[in-house]
């Protein structure tokens, strides 16, 4: 298990990328959370065991449809110990 900070920024926000976020997060058992950021970029931070974590690091390279993700900056940070995946406001 491993907690990462993952800060996604270009066309991500109004394109559903927070829900989008939380559903892969939740089909990969990853627990965390996601938020919009007021210079218009994406704050998430995941939690989960390596192999799923990898492939939502690279489900937020790409992230949903109408999404255009420009820069994908990952840091690698203490556990907290999520209980689930959170949309925050």
């Amino acid at each position: 298990m491993k907690r990462t900070i993952i800060r996604v920024s270009g066309k991500v926000q109004g394109v559903y990328f927070r829900a989008s976020a939380k559903e892969e997060a939740n089909r990969l058992g990853i627990s965390g959370i996601v938020k919009n950021e007021v210079d218009g970029s994406v704050y998430i931070e995941a939690e989960g065991p390596d192999p799923a974590l990898e492939r939502f690091i690279q489900w937020c390279k790409v992230g949903p449809r109408n999404a255009q993700v420009s820069s994908c900056i990952v840091e690698s940070v203490e556990l907290l110990g999520y209980g689930d995946f959170q949309i925050v406001r």
